[in-house]
């Protein structure tokens, strides 16, 4: 890479622009690390971000391969160098890591480091991490290191913008925790108020099978069997709720899977049969999936709760670049018009809130008797 006077500046900004697209903390730091190592063309690079005990929270390498970094073993501890960029918050750039007076070793299986260039990642006051890069891939000057002032300073602005990415990324992960805790707060409410309906239910309707046993035996007969639908309608809205307070996989599983399960879920838990179908389709930006996921959980839950139908399904396919979500039942439906009127009913408002704010429409078909069908229209990315 030539390093002459405003070369680097592209690379930097390409850089930048590669870690404002990711939210998630581990894909930040991993974007950071390659965009590092390619910019200043080092053959390693790494950040750790400490933790509160003298160690890593987490480290991310680039340039040594998987097998490598478990022959390497246990993460390293806040010491030498790294401790001196942390603590310090003080860049190092050294001609040969090895012969530095702090150096402390590393694993036999670890890769041979020279020349070396590092720097704090910092968030005013606050460390975040420590990034840093060996080997240059270029001619060393006799006794010299083989990054420049040139370097140190491109790493800089690189250190800069992966300090914002990062707590930007830190912000978006606890957000995400509250909106968590805040669904699964209303989830509780809700299963909290449905079960001790119906346990109520059952113990009146328990009472009054008791009462009628002596003189009306086929009257009593009757209600034991409302005891036994009313006890089985609890444990329906128990394994439900249950299965709707774990937190989706979409991270792990991907949207068609997660669809997938859940539909599997819900269709165990009650009477209705729930089926799903995925046609083609691509991976979405996590954004618009989590759009998806959550229209597609909000119109279930209507389905289930309160339309009666006895089947509802879920299907999701390619459309064009984007993707298609559609969930029909064949329940009692209802009149958009006066749904639309009452304001947030059925969760109609929220389900077109979420659909536009990833660029996408919603649609609901509905009337009486006849069953409802939402539709929910995303662009690819």
């Amino acid at each position: 890479m030539t390093n002459g006077p405003g070369a680097g500046i592209p690379a930097v900004s390409t850089a930048i622009l590669a870690m404002s697209r990711h939210l998630e903390v581990r894909d930040v730091l991993k974007t950071i690390v390659a965009s590092a190592r390619e910019l200043l063309d080092a053959e390693y690079a790494a950040l750790g971000v400490p933790d509160d005990h003298g160690g890593f929270a987490q480290f991310v390498v680039d340039g040594v391969s998987a097998e490598q970094w478990k022959a390497i073993g246990p993460l390293p501890r806040q010491h030498g160098i790294l401790a001196a960029m942390l603590h310090n918050a003080t860049p190092e750039r050294l001609a040969d890591v090895r012969t530095d007076p702090r150096f402390g070793g590393w694993p036999a299986a670890h890769p041979d480091m020279s020349d070396f260039l590092g720097l704090p990642v910092a968030d005013g006051d606050e460390i975040l991490g420590a990034l840093f890069l060996a080997n240059k891939r270029c001619p060393k000057p006799a006794g010299g290191c083989g990054f420049t002032e040139q370097d140190e300073r491109l790493l800089g602005i690189l250190a800069q913008h992966a300090a914002i990415a990062l707590t930007n990324a830190r912000l978006y992960e606890r957000s995400r925790e509250l909106t968590i805790a805040g669904e699964r707060a209303r989830l509780a409410h809700e299963l909290h108020d449905a079960v001790a309906q119906k346990l109520f239910s059952l113990r009146l309707t328990a009472q009054a099978a008791t009462a009628l046993v002596d003189r009306d035996p086929a009257r009593a007969k009757d209600e034991l069997h409302q005891v036994a639908a009313l006890a089985a309608e609890a444990a329906d809205e128990l394994r439900a709720a249950v299965i709707e307070l774990r937190p989706a996989a979409l991270d792990e599983d991907g949207l068609v899977a997660t669809l997938r399960s859940q539909a599997q879920v819900l269709d165990r838990a009650h009477s209705a049969r729930v089926t799903f179908e995925a046609h083609g389709v691509r991976a979405l930006p996590a954004a618009q999936e989590e759009a998806v996921l959550r229209v597609a959980q909000e119109a279930l839950h209507n389905a289930l709760r309160h339309s009666g139908a006895k089947t509802v399904e879920v299907s999701l396919a390619r459309d064009g670049q984007g993707a298609l979500l559609r969930i029909a039942d064949d329940g009692c439906g209802f009149d958009p018009r006066a749904v639309r009127r009452a304001g947030r009913h059925l969760g109609l408002v929220s389900m077109h809130d979420r659909a536009g704010g990833v660029g996408g429409k919603l649609t609901v078909e509905s009337e009486p008797g006849k069953g409802t069908a939402v539709e929910m229209e995303v662009p690819g990315g």
